[in-house]
Formats: C-alpha cells, structure tokens, sequence
C-alpha cells in the first residue's frame, strides 16, 4: 500500500472501531447503573434538577468560561490537543451566521457535577455548558450547536531538525511545546453538523472532511476512573487485590550485592516487588567500595527512588553516568525534569544517539574489592518504573558475571562516546549485534533438524514485524524446526500455512496485567540457550534502536523460565491463538482452567506466605 492508501484503509477501521466502542461504553453504563451509578443529561432529569443546574451554571461555570466569536476582529481560536469545545452556529437577526467557541476544558470547574437529591447521578460539565449555549451567547439564535474535540498530530523528527550548536536538552524542550501546535489530524463530534458548517471547521482547522468523525460516546472518557472509584466499595466489580511479593531468591537484611555475587537472581513482575533491585541501588549508593552506577533511562515514575538513589550516590562521590532517552514519546517532559535534577546533583547526564533511541534497560555497578574491579550487572524487560512494574509483566536478571558486566561497561562507554556496539560475545546488542545474532541462532536450530536432531524455537515478544527474521523462521518451519511464539500485539507471520509455517504456533496472552516480558529460548537440552531482552523483533528494535538481551547461564533461572514458558502457552483462559486465515480464536479450556497470570501470583505467595484466603489455587 502507499501511504495514502493505508490511510485511507486506517481511517475505515477507525470508524468500526468507535462504533465498537460506542457499543461497549453504552454496555457498561447499562451495567453500573444497575449499582447506583448513572451519567444522564437534560432528557433524563426533572424540572427541580434542571433548575438546580441552570443555577450552578450560573454561579459555577458562566463566571469562569471564556466564549469568543468567531468574526473578523477575531479569528478562529486556537484549539488545545485533545481537549473539549462547545461550537454553536449562531444566527443574528439579519440571517447572517457567525461561529460561537466555548472551552470546556478549564480544570477550574468539576467534570462530573453531581444532581442533587439523586446520589450516584451525575452530568458530565461540558454537556451543562452545550446545554445553556443559547444563555451565552444571548443575542443570537442558536441554530445548532456540538461539542469537538481536535487530535493533533504527537509526531517530532528531533533528529532531523537538531543542530550540533544547540543544547539538545534545551532543543528538545522546544520541541515539545512546538508539538502541542502541530497540524489536527482528527477532528471529532458529539452532535450532527450542517455539512457546510462541517466544511468551514475542516476549513479553519485545515482538516479534510473524511478526518470527522461523529461520536455517540463523550469525548473524553478518563470521568471512567471517578466512576471506578466511587464503585470502589463493591468488590464483585474489581479483580481481587494482587499485592508484588518478597522474591524467595533473597534473604532479608542481608547485602544484596553479596548475594548476587554468591547466585544470579531473577524477579518477576509484577508477580515479585522490584523492592531488591531499588536495595540494590541504595546499596551501591552508601557503599564505600563501589566506584561508579551506570544506568539507562527511558520511562521512569514521577516519584522515582531509582533517581533518588542514583543522585544519593552521586552526592556520596561516585562515578553517576545516566542515560537519559529525551525521545520517549510523551514522556519527554518527565525525562527532562529528571535530567535537570541528575545533572544538578552531579551525575554525568548524557541524552542518547543521533537517528537511535536507546530502549535498553541496563544498569552497571562497578566496584572496587582488594584491588580487583567487580561488576555487578542489571538487565531488564522494562522500564525502571516503580509504577509500571506493578502493572506490567517483566522479567529483571542480576548477575555479578564477569564477561557480562565488562560487556556491559563496553555499551556505557560506546554510549558516552556517542557511538554503537560492534560486537559481543555474551550480550546481543541492537542494532549492530541483535538482529544478526539472532537469525544466526536460527540457522543453528534450522542445521539442527536438516541434521535429524531435534530443534526447538521459542519467543515471547510484544510485537513482530522484522521480515528478516520472519523470513527465517519461514525457513527454519520448513526445514522441521518447531517454533512456538507468544507475540501479544502486532504479528505480522501468519502460522500453519503449508509447505511454509505448518510447525509455527502463533499465541496472544491479553489479560489483567499488560504482557511486557521478552523471551528468547533457541534449542533444548544442554544445547538450549536462554535470553531475556528489552527488544521486540521489529525493525525499529533490531536496527533502530541501542536494545539489549543477556543470556541467563544459571541453570535454575533457565528452568524458571522455561517452566514459565510453557505454563504461558498452556493458558487457555487469556490467549488467543492465530489460524491460517490471520484471525485469532480464544483457546477453549480443556479439563483444567489455566490463567497464567493468576498461577504466576500464586507462585509467588505460595513461596512466601503459603496459600492466603481468597488466592486463586
């Protein structure tokens, strides 16, 4: 397809897509109302609440709007990024037509304004305003009237326009607030609108007319998470709380350091607490024998202890280098602050490559004990996030590997020196040594079964999309390999097609906690090799991006996850598996419900608390 013609085709299933959600949002209001909740407007309630709320729009919303008209002393207003407006078309009494444009969006008033006298009942603030249009706007008739919503487009080149005189930190702040002025690529409706009128938004916004689209659902729905807690005291409607445990490879109260030294270590969220991993930065912050912290950043918490404790060590004299990715999407603005704040408490803040993200999670300790350098190596599947690593499922490998620590220290001085790993040996580095290394081990597998041994391929990623490597697996299928792969999102190899994919498995798990982990198992038995990564297979990854797998060698962790591999692809109440035809079908149960999920958690409360009342078992 060209670009217009995906396009074209996006914009047709956008459409089937807001119809869904139309039906669903509709679904769940039928269902809450039935605990007491209800959203209603001026069609549903009686003439003492209606006049209850044309006084509290008197004395509680007029005061704080601002309307304007659109005319020629006043242009059309600049509309934010996806925040709500009331539009009236406005007659005046010698027919001609102007455009009247109110905010919704203060965040001065409440969104959700309560009815009096009916508890659980509310209206949402922007249909109180739409409703009393004709009150501001008091010397005109009002001929039809809407809210809108406008999308404008999040996409920044940085790369592209930065220039080497220029503080990149600075540049990129720019870039931001250039971002919420960029060009709308959406334009939304509650209402329906006279085709012309349509026209002369489309006109002022410079949007084309198959970009409206007309919404049955409010335009903005985070009022959901109010509902949701004031719901919070019916417990049949939530999931029963899941509370991180104490990961039984630990030991309280003792170094954390010292016990890493002695084992490598895996956690598991969000089924273990990252809590021996923020220990172990505290650790090497206080402790007088580590010399330097190395670390990447791409997404951190607002209220960040690994930030805390990277600048407590910085200010204790160590040697702090953090990588700060400034192009996060949307959480450019987080990573900047952080940066300030790291580089004002003397940590040496560098900000990433020119045409890379670096998407790595890795964190390096180097310490100094009687004379010998040690390293003690983090690697992880997700961001160094106290809040998502409650939420997400990802997998965080410590190890005091030697070979893999002075690997690590390679990536940090290529990093600092604005340059890409060449080669490695242990660690599979993108995009010089991920992406080749990778089809290398394919390969093995493929001579493995041209061989008549058995050959094996298992992966869980997020998304594939890579068509090198698809293109090998292909092979790889063909040559008898068998591939097992649990790909949550896009997936762009279609299994058990004959004569190419009939020995590839394609699984979706989507379920309460959001699938983040990466896996990489190539061969069984002794000749099995384990990785876990921060890299999907996607282009964007193995080429465009500074990623990161390490091996697991220690042979309880790689029966650990192994055992969790296997227990994935045996779910059959959250997975989804592809067919021939692209689609997916839920895989049905068989004698015994499995969530992977729920069997993960209670793994991990049986490995410290024994069964708890109301676990699942």
């Amino acid at each position: 397809m060209t670009p217009g013609e995906q396009i074209k085709a996006i914009l047709t299933e956008v459409e089937k897509l807001n119809r869904r959600k139309d039906a669903v949002y509709e679904e769940l209001l039928e269902n809450i109302a039935g605990y007491g909740v209800k959203l209603v407007d001026f069609r549903k309630i009686g003439n003492k609440e209606s006049e209850y709320l044309e006084w509290y729009f008197d004395q509680e919303i007029a005061p704080l709007i601002s309307p304007s008209i659109v005319g020629k002393r006043q242009p059309f207003p600049f509309l934010r990024n996806r925040e709500i407006y009331a539009v009236a078309v406005l007659e005046k009494k010698n027919g001609k037509e102007k455009l009247g444009i109110i905010p919704c969006s203060s965040g001065v008033f409440p969104r959700l304004i309560q009815i009096p006298g009916e508890e659980g009942t509310y209206m949402l603030a922007e249909e109180l305003i739409l409703h009393f249009v004709p009150k501001i706007f008091s010397g005109y008739f009002v001929k039809s009237k809407s809210l809108l919503r406008v999308t404008r487009n999040a996409d920044i080149d940085a790369d592209a326009l930065y220039d080497e005189d220029l503080d990149y930190r600075e540049f990129m702040a720019e870039m931001i607030k250039k971002r919420k002025r960029l060009a709308p690529v959406r334009l939304e409706l509650s209402r329906d609108l006279e085709g012309d009128i349509v026209d002369t938004l489309c006109d002022y916004l410079e949007v084309k007319k198959e970009y409206v689209f007309r919404n049955n659902t409010p335009l903005e729905l985070s009022f959901l998470f109010q509902f949701q807690d004031i719901l919070r005291q019916k417990p049949e409607l939530f999931f029963e709380k899941r509370i991180p445990q104490k990961s039984s490879q630990f030991k309280s109260g003792e170094s954390v350091l010292a016990q890493i030294r002695e084992k490598d270590k895996l956690l598991s969220y969000p089924f273990e607490s990252m809590k021996p991993f923020l220990e172990m930065l505290s650790e090497a912050a206080n402790d007088e024998s580590v010399v330097s912290i190395k670390m990447t950043l791409y997404r951190v918490a607002k209220h960040s202890k690994i930030v805390e404790s990277l600048i407590e060590a910085a200010e204790n004299g160590k040697d702090v280098l953090v990588l700060v990715e400034l192009k996060a999407r949307f959480d450019e603005e987080n990573n900047i602050e952080w940066s300030r704040r790291l580089e004002e408490a003397g940590c040496q803040v560098i900000y990433g490559l020119g045409g890379y993200k670096v998407h790595s999670k890795l964190c390096l300790i180097t310490r100094r004990n009687e004379g010998k350098t040690e390293y003690y190596t983090q690697i992880g599947t997700g961001n160094y996030n106290e809040k998502t690593a409650r939420l997400y499922t990802d997998l965080s490998l410590m190890t005091a590997d030697q070979e893999i620590g002075q690997e690590a220290a390679g990536v940090f001085q290529a990093l600092a020196m604005g340059e890409v790993v060449e080669s490695t040996k242990e660690l599979l580095v993108a995009p010089k040594c991920l992406q080749n290394r990778v089809i290398a081990m394919i390969e093995d597998e493929i001579a493995k079964a041209k061989n008549g041994e058995e050959a094996y391929i298992g992966i869980k990623i997020n998304s594939l999309t890579d068509k090198k490597i698809i293109d090998k697996f292909i092979e790889a299928s063909q040559a008898g390999v068998k591939i097992d792969l649990i790909v949550r999102g896009i997936c762009c190899l279609v299994p058990g097609v004959e004569g190419a994919t009939e020995n590839i498995r394609v699984i979706s798990i989507v379920g309460r906690f959001l699938e983040h982990s990466r896996i990489y198992i190539f061969g069984k038995g002794e000749q099995e090799k384990i990785y876990i990564a921060s890299a999907d297979y996607m282009t964007r990854n193995t080429l465009r991006r500074v990623e990161v797998a390490a091996p697991v060698h220690d042979r309880d962790l790689k029966l650990q996850l192994r055992e969790m591999f296997i227990t994935m692809l045996s779910d059959n109440q959250q997975a989804r598996q592809m067919l021939s035809d692209g689609n997916y079908i839920r895989i049905q149960e068989t004698d015994t419900p499995l969530n992977s999920q729920e069997y993960f958690y209670q793994q991990a409360y049986d490995r410290n608390t024994g069964n708890q009342e109301g676990v699942v078992k």
